[in-house]
């Protein structure tokens, strides 16, 4: 285990004043933080660590909130995977480039004339990359276009996802049927999943598939399911003219279920999806068909979601992957940079919290933490967290983290990370003295992780009780902090 350190290392104390500016919350900081005085009862970090036993680095830092002095350290230059955490820097990315009222527009627009219930010319949905739209939102602009008294469209129905580059995956090493893997695109529709249910009739199985939301539930075309006698692999996956073809084996299968799986034409799955819904508001629509470039004409109907807060509150509470990579390829489209792909894009939020928080040691390979080469450090978390004071506009977006039982550490407002063998939790806690204190704490067993095979992925031996001891660690190390930093 590595050593611990409770001094802070001049040159993290300099690289937070100096990036860009000497920051308030920094300055007067004190170089040496002061030595906690040992306590009866209350374990030092480096007796938790070790009785932690996760093998691999572990590193923290945490600091006061308000004048930036770091109170204690461990490895804080020790770059490790952030995990989900990485979308605390994408919230602020987002926050700062597009603004808080920010709102995503999907439109349908008319590239010709309306006259009594006809368009002459083409139909086209104009998506803006919003990641939370879902089928019953669709479903409400499909009656908006049905109520300005439209009834046949004598051009085509196209559709456009050009807002956004699309990306077939998130992270290409991850199994293919995870939900949480998804691709991204200027269209997407119910996290770009497909909802997957069985029930076994006889000697065989019924198979829907279908794109469910609370009012409606379309079935969809773009996905397909067949059952195969076999034990493993469980799924298997294959692209054939636009649709996605699986297979499940049979003996997985039981009685019977539901999954979600991840959609790989998702813009086509969105178009589909409300041409269904139009012809169920007797709006008659062709087959979709996929433009290169963005319909003109007047607006018919629209849907403006959420307010981009909302939007990062619900990223930040159920870590949606997908709306991590929306929101920050958004920004960086925005910023006018050239953003042909994600890796693009993640270079340039890596580029911007660097000028703008001093995060010169990290870097990101997309903007939700799923990919395998995102790297931060403790110390540079702790500076943003800092930067950004308990009173900015992040602690209010972060979910309560719980400590089960351990009310020494006072409230703690949140985001956690998880991949196999690593685990991240970075935030702000404030003591029951009423100390608000900022924090970071990652440990990761990156050999472990890099012998896993593709397959063992999404439930690896031993994973599960590894993850289950490093969030006992951070709940520990929250509950020391909350006692010996109270006041």
């Amino acid at each position: 285990m590595e050593r611990l350190a409770r001094r802070v290392s001049r040159r993290f104390m300099l690289a937070g004043m100096m990036a860009g500016g000497a920051a308030p919350a920094w300055a007067g900081a004190p170089v040496v933080s002061p030595r906690p005085v040992r306590r009866p009862g209350i374990p030092e970090a480096a007796e938790l660590i070790a009785r932690a036993k996760l093998g691999g680095q572990v590193a923290f830092v945490v600091a006061d909130a308000r004048s930036g002095a770091v109170l204690e350290s461990a490895n804080p230059d020790l770059s490790l995977p952030p995990a989900s955490v990485a979308k605390v820097v994408t919230a602020l990315y987002a926050l700062e480039v597009l603004g808080p009222e920010f709102r995503f527009v999907t439109r349908i627009v008319a590239t010709g004339p309306v006259e009594d219930g006809v368009l002459y010319g083409d139909l086209g949905l104009v998506g803006a990359g919003d990641p939370v739209l879902d089928t019953d939102m669709l479903g409400t602009l499909a009656e908006r276009l049905a109520a300005t008294g439209l009834r046949r469209v004598e051009g085509r129905f196209l559709y456009y996802a050009g807002a956004l580059p699309r990306v077939p995956r998130v992270d290409p090493l991850q199994p293919e049927h995870l939900g949480y893997n998804p691709s991204v695109s200027g269209l997407n529709l119910n996290f770009n999943r497909v909802h997957f249910e069985w029930r076994q009739v006889g000697q065989g199985y019924d198979i829907a598939l279908d794109a469910r939301a609370e009012r409606f539930r379309p079935p969809v075309g773009v996905a397909r399911m067949r059952v195969v006698d076999r034990d493993l692999p469980v799924y298997t996956y294959s692209s054939k003219e636009s649709i996605d073809d699986w297979t499940v084996a049979r003996g997985a299968l039981g009685r019977g279920g539901t999954r979600w799986l991840p959609v790989r034409v998702p813009a086509l799955y969105a178009a589909e999806v409300f041409r269904v819904l139009a012809q169920g508001q007797g709006v008659k629509l062709s087959a979709p068909v996929e433009a290169t470039v963005r319909p003109p004409g007047p607006v018919l109907a629209q849907h403006h979601g959420d307010g981009l807060v909302s939007v990062l509150r619900g990223m930040l509470k159920y870590s949606t992957n997908l709306t991590a990579e929306a929101v920050g390829l958004r920004a960086s489209l925005a910023r006018g940079e050239a953003v042909p792909d994600l890796s693009a894009s993640a270079r340039a939020m890596s580029e911007w919290a660097g000028g703008e928080y001093g995060m010169k040691s990290s870097g990101f390979a997309d903007h939700s933490g799923l990919g395998e080469t995102s790297r931060v450090t403790a110390e540079d978390l702790v500076r943003v967290l800092v930067r950004v004071g308990p009173r900015g506009p992040l602690k209010p977006l972060l979910k309560p983290f719980d400590l089960k039982g351990r009310a020494a550490g006072g409230e703690v407002g949140a985001k956690t990370g998880t991949l196999n063998f690593v685990s991240a939790l970075a935030g702000y806690a404030q003591t029951p003295g009423g100390r608000d204190l900022a924090f970071a704490i990652l440990s990761a067993d990156l050999p472990r992780r890099a012998a896993l095979s593709r397959a063992e992925r999404e439930y690896p031996e031993g994973g599960r009780a590894w993850i289950g001891r490093a969030r006992t660690l951070q709940r520990d190390l929250l509950a020391r902090w909350g006692s010996v930093y109270r006041t």
